[in-house]
């Protein structure tokens, strides 16, 4: 179906549409209100370890990486669940595949900000 909203009004109703996402997602997604929290925690961090713009932006993207991983897989979850509760294999796949792709995510922001961190000790 295509939207009837054009130019601003498009923009302010997809704003509305992802704010939207953002609310179901912390309220029904304890991972996602975790990883949340974990960032608020870690993003000031970004300003003492990251010694350019530049560099403080590569450590705060990575950490917006995962969630933006985790509102991806919290949708497929959505859509599989939608789908019903009897267990199919690939519904199981698919679910383990978000899955997989947080932890991915998790790992990339690790990898970045262990290399930070050593370069912080070592200089």
């Amino acid at each position: 179906m295509k939207s009837s909203y054009t130019g601003f009004k498009r923009i302010v109703h997809a704003a509305g549409y992802s704010w939207k996402g953002f609310r179901s997602t912390w309220k029904h997604e304890a991972a996602f209100r975790q990883e949340v929290i974990l960032i608020a925690f870690m993003a000031p961090f970004a300003f003492w370890l990251g010694e350019t713009a530049s560099e403080r932006a590569i450590l705060i993207g990575v950490l917006l990486i995962v969630l933006v991983v985790e509102l991806l897989n919290s949708a497929v979850e959505s859509v599989v669940d939608r789908i019903g509760d009897e267990y199919h294999k690939l519904s199981g796949r698919a679910k383990d595949q978000g899955s997989a792709a947080v932890f991915l995510s998790f790992f990339i922001a690790i990898l970045v900000w262990g290399g930070f961190l050593i370069s912080k000790v070592m200089s």
